[in-house]
């Protein structure tokens, strides 16, 4: 199970205070007067074996700022998400699960209630996409919808699923905008090339016929000759920090744009 948090504001460095993401537990986004105990909490009650609503449910009720606080929360059974009657309007949010997957969208200091509809749809839509291009594509859904009212700052993208990411670490992304004017399309330009060089494979083809020798021409004219085609692309690739994206059955769709963009370039 994959679990993430996207989260973007008119705050400095706002992914070192919302997100916190345990790898087999689930999500947490603190916001609003941000509390930083609820992350440890909050994952420390799912991985005890409680659902989203007790979990959250406990960690508010011992808080007596709660009032001030936005919390949502994802975990292996269910989501939840609260806001605090003293947060700034717009304040609120929604739950929702889709083919099993579970979601908590939030904001407080919002232009209004579509924003957060907006990214629900976003990512409802995107349910044949990988994981962290949902929750980019929610956060963007969001922005441009009015998002943070006060405008915008910073953005943050952590998310994690077994096995996943660089040296099977688990980690899919962990990326953030500190402080950039356009900062959740800063995040978005980002997060592209983080999936260009460490996602896996995609729209393979073999490497036959005119592709082949597409391939084949390309290489000659970076350099990369001495061995077949697959054996001088895989070389290629190393070079270029594309490993993640090899494939022994062809060539990755992303990496012979790259490529084409190199050989023109």
């Amino acid at each position: 199970t994959a679990y993430g948090v996207a989260v973007a504001s008119k705050f400095l460095s706002v992914g070192s205070v919302v997100p916190a993401v345990r790898l087999g537990t689930g999500a947490v986004a603190t916001q609003a007067m941000a509390r930083i105990a609820y992350k440890n909490e909050v994952l420390s009650a799912l991985a005890r074996g409680a659902t989203a609503g007790r979990a959250l449910a406990a960690a508010t009720a011992d808080d007596l700022a709660a009032a001030h606080r936005q919390v949502g929360v994802v975990g292996p059974k269910d989501a939840a998400t609260f806001t605090g009657s003293e947060c700034l309007p717009w304040a609120g949010g929604l739950t929702g699960e889709l083919e099993g997957t579970a979601y908590a969208i939030q904001g407080n200091l919002l232009v209004g209630r579509a924003v957060i509809e907006a990214m629900e749809a976003a990512f409802v839509a995107g349910a044949d996409q990988p994981f962290t291009r949902r929750l980019v594509a929610a956060l963007l859904a969001g922005d441009e919808a009015g998002g943070d009212a006060r405008g915008r700052q910073s953005a943050a993208l952590y998310a994690v699923a077994p096995r996943a990411g660089y040296d099977r670490s688990g980690v899919l992304a962990d990326l953030r905008v500190d402080d950039h004017e356009q900062a959740p399309q800063e995040l978005a330009r980002i997060h592209d090339l983080h999936d260009l060089y460490f996602g896996g494979p995609e729209g393979v083809q073999p490497l036959l016929g005119a592709l082949e020798r597409e391939v084949r021409a390309a290489l000659d004219g970076l350099g990369f000759v001495g061995g077949s085609t697959a054996a001088d692309l895989e070389r290629w690739i190393g070079v270029v920090n594309l490993e993640t994206r090899h494939s022994r059955d062809g060539i990755d769709a992303r990496v012979l744009a790259h490529l084409r963009a190199a050989d023109a370039g």
